[in-house]
């Protein structure tokens, strides 16, 4: 199915949910496993090349993307972390490039809220530039990186909507403000699971959520579950 139509299907008791693979291999068991498509994590693509979040140079960002993409025959969303200071049209060039049909886009750089004004630009330039082919979804980062104000981030998130945005990632929002986050806009709200004792996709649908993503968590559990793995087979198990 057409990514955007997968959006407008998903309801508050049936998310759209879209696990983050961060490699060809993770991407293949995700899809072979039924997910109807796939959404980078900026920072579990990034571990698994060696860099910190927001650290790896766009060129291994987006070819980390290609390979995910033609691994797989479901549609792919790619975080695209602030955009890596291309100007839209270029940095559209470089998303279509690898075959993703939607992205990320923060409103934030280098631990910085953007001017909400001047991100409502970027995107409306970079919706223009896309048509109505690729899935923008705008990102607000009052909760990381601007104290947490929900008036601000109901604000920035209406903007971004009037601008283009598809959808709006309110990320680390408090689960308790997420019914009054999806009431601001008419477009699917993303909620992240991050956490195994956090609230669980149903219960974040129940919220207001039609789209829930996992940021860098699968990666992690998977390196963890790994490294017992490891522990299990090494010199201090056979020593034994």
């Amino acid at each position: 199915m057409e990514f955007r139509a997968l959006h407008h299907q998903a309801t508050t008791d049936a998310p759209l949910i879209l696990p983050g693979p961060w490699d060809a291999g993770s991407a293949r068991v995700f899809a072979d496993a039924g997910f109807p498509a796939l959404a980078t994590p900026s920072a579990g693509v990034s571990a698994s090349l060696g860099y910190e979040d927001g650290h790896t140079p766009p060129q291994e960002m987006f070819a980390a993307v290609a390979r995910i993409v033609r691994a797989v025959d479901v549609p792919v969303s790619a975080d695209i972390e602030s955009g890596y200071g291309l100007a839209p049209p270029e940095l559209l060039e470089r998303l279509l490039e690898t075959g993703a049909v939607g992205c990320n886009l923060e409103d934030s750089e280098s631990d910085q809220l953007m001017d909400p004004i001047h991100q409502a630009h970027r995107l409306a330039e970079l919706r223009n530039a896309a048509g109505p082919e690729l899935f923008i979804n705008a990102r607000v980062d009052t909760f990381v990186h601007g104290g947490g104000d929900l008036d601000d981030a109901i604000a920035r998130a209406r903007l971004y909507v009037e601008a283009g945005a598809d959808g709006i990632y309110p990320i680390m929002a408090p689960p308790e403000l997420l019914p009054r986050l999806a009431a601001a806009v008419d477009v699917p709200l993303n909620a992240g699971a991050f956490r195994p004792d956090g609230p669980s996709p149903r219960e974040l649908g129940q919220l207001g959520a039609t789209r829930i993503t996992f940021g860098p968590r699968l990666f992690r559990e998977t390196m963890a579950a790994g490294r017992d793995l490891v522990q299990r087979l090494g010199p201090a198990a056979s020593s034994g």
